[in-house]
């Protein structure tokens, strides 16, 4: 019993660890900075980017992903929530305005997450994406 728990212990992600992996992602995204973001994955991770596709596996593959994405955005403007964390697993919201093309647009969504020695082992995202600039209703985020 007491080694079960000691494992539980050391497998869990420190909120500290946490709140600074999601501050660099916030970073990665607002820089359109793919190698930052390719640096917060292990190098075997799975991206999900949208529920009915494959997933991006691999840095490398990430880092790709990152750059077609980011690659029209301008004047971006990301908040992160507070994460909810459990073990090596965690769920944080995001919500981001910015230009996309030609069009200022609102994009919001949660990442769930799965770690390994404080690196991304699988990321599935889920979006929603408006037009315009619009602000997070009341209590968003906690």
């Amino acid at each position: 019993m007491f080694f079960e728990l000691l494992l539980r212990t050391v497998h869990r992600m420190d909120r500290r660890v946490m709140d600074s992996w999601v501050e660099e992602l916030r970073l990665a995204w607002e820089q359109a900075d793919a190698a930052r973001a390719g640096a917060l994955f292990t190098p075997d991770a799975r991206y999900h980017s949208h529920p009915f596709q494959p997933p991006h596996v691999g840095r490398a593959a990430i880092e790709a992903y990152w750059s077609m994405a980011t690659s029209l955005q301008s004047d971006v403007q990301v908040r992160m929530g507070r994460p909810l964390v459990d073990g090596d697993r965690a769920v944080v919201e995001w919500w981001t305005v910015m230009i996309d093309g030609d069009a200022e647009t609102t994009d919001t969504g949660a990442l769930v997450l799965e770690f390994a020695d404080e690196r991304c082992t699988n990321l599935r995202e889920y979006w929603n994406l408006t037009e315009g600039r619009l602000e997070p209703p009341e209590g968003w985020g906690r």
